[in-house]
């Protein structure tokens, strides 16, 4: 594979390192002992809380669906950390994760416990001490807002339909049947339900994408603990393969009502996991989302976010992690739910060189941010294999178009703010 290199001249975009190691097979983050740890500690870290997030996502998708005040969203019921996960356990359709498929172990005792002591679930929740799910929720919210003007899938078409207009209807009056306070608001201002539905569907759409996330990253911790990978290329390649195996997987959303199903998405429609959930989460999420709150201006005269939602940059490949919240999703809130979670060795690492226990927040999200690069570099070379040429192709010209392919992808971290070549500076704490 190294006769890539001697088969084309060299690169001449700014990132052309990087563009070269793409072409090798690579991931744009080194391949160092260390950042194979970083990145294989902080999946585990994530995976746990992400157990939780895509339950509950699906639990407000499918049960508290219209609620007008969904005080209690965030308290899950046992029918739903019993919901058995897809890509886990013996009964799977595809075993991703050898591990159970019910609610992981540490998540649960965290749920029990929390972070201060066994106390009833609101104390937990007043005081704080629980997952984070407004994180989840606002991974959502970019993925709603972004969502008509990406050219992705064709999930969020489909919500502007007469078809799913109909099936959001029907639900809603089967919802609030017996209420006429709600059915005559309803008929008052439908726009206004419709689009909550809407919101809805974007819920299930990003648990059943993190249901597949989690049992990967969960498989990943056991492969390295057992001394599986051998660097951050096996690693990326684990994603890739798995991104491949999973593609299919339908996207839809049924809201259960009164022990009767109501199709809001059909499975018939053929979404699926690849271009409906996955790519349109890392656009939305990786790269654009939004300002966090309080640090621009949305005023169209002051000019500090752009005005086309594709330039936006705020996502985790772009977030400043030193003041800490300054990413479009606020980052803290997964900073804190990982911290839970974190494996031995990575705290150990931690210890060695953080400032002291208040550094690690901020650690955390520089090393998520590591592990996203790596994530990225998997789609990025999915997309390769997807649309373009084979790394090994003999073809000078397939080789060729394989280079500007890189070269079109690597040109979005030209901007200021990317922490592409902060990455590769192992001092980058």
């Amino acid at each position: 594979m190294n006769s890539i290199v001697t088969k084309l001249p060299p690169s001449n975009h700014p990132h052309a390192d990087i563009i070269h190691r793409l072409e090798l097979g690579g991931s744009m983050l080194p391949d160092t002992p260390e950042n194979l740890m970083q990145i294989i500690g902080i999946y585990k870290a994530y995976a746990v809380p992400m157990d939780f997030y895509w339950r509950n996502l699906l639990y407000i998708a499918e049960r508290v669906f219209l609620n007008p005040l969904p005080f209690f969203k965030y308290f899950l019921p046992q029918e739903y950390l019993d919901l058995p996960n897809h890509y886990a356990g013996e009964g799977a359709d595809l075993r991703v994760w050898r591990g159970a498929a019910t609610a992981h172990g540490e998540l649960l005792e965290f749920m029990n416990k929390g972070k201060t002591f066994k106390m009833p679930r609101l104390l937990h929740h007043l005081w704080h001490d629980r997952i984070n799910m407004e994180f989840a929720e606002a991974c959502m919210q970019a993925m709603l807002w972004h969502g008509r003007d990406m050219g992705l899938g064709k999930f969020d078409a489909y919500l502007d339909s007469e078809e799913y207009r109909a099936n959001a209807d029907r639900a809603i009056k089967a919802y609030f049947a017996g209420n006429p306070l709600m059915l005559n608001l309803y008929r008052l201002f439908p726009e206004m339900f419709i689009e909550q539905v809407r919101v809805m569907s974007y819920y299930s759409n990003l648990g059943l994408f993190w249901e597949v996330m989690a049992p990967v990253f969960f498989e990943m911790s056991d492969i390295y603990d057992e001394g599986g990978f051998k660097g951050v290329p096996d690693a990326m390649n684990f994603l890739v393969n798995g991104i491949f195996a999973v593609a299919s997987r339908p996207i839809y959303h049924n809201v259960y009502i009164k022990g009767q199903q109501y199709e809001i998405v059909p499975k018939s429609q053929g979404f699926n996991w690849l271009n409906e959930a996955a790519l349109p989460y890392v656009e939305a999420v990786f790269y654009r989302t939004a300002p966090f709150r309080g640090t621009k201006s949305y005023n169209a005269q002051a000019k500090q976010v752009p005005d086309q939602q594709k330039d936006f940059h705020y996502g985790i490949l772009y977030a400043d992690v030193f003041p800490v919240g300054t990413a479009g999703i606020p980052p803290t809130l997964l900073m804190d739910d990982m911290y839970h979670f974190l494996p031995d060795y990575l705290v150990k690492y931690y210890q060695k060189h953080c400032r002291g226990e208040d550094d690690i927040l901020v650690q955390l999200g520089i090393t998520f941010q590591r592990s996203m690069y790596n994530v990225t570099s998997a789609v990025i070379q999915a997309l390769r294999t997807a649309t373009s040429y084979p790394l090994d192709d003999p073809d000078p010209e397939h080789l060729l178009a394989n280079r500007k392919f890189y070269e079109a992808q690597m040109d979005r971290f030209l901007r200021p703010e990317a922490r592409l070549r902060d990455i590769q500076d192992p001092n980058y704490r």
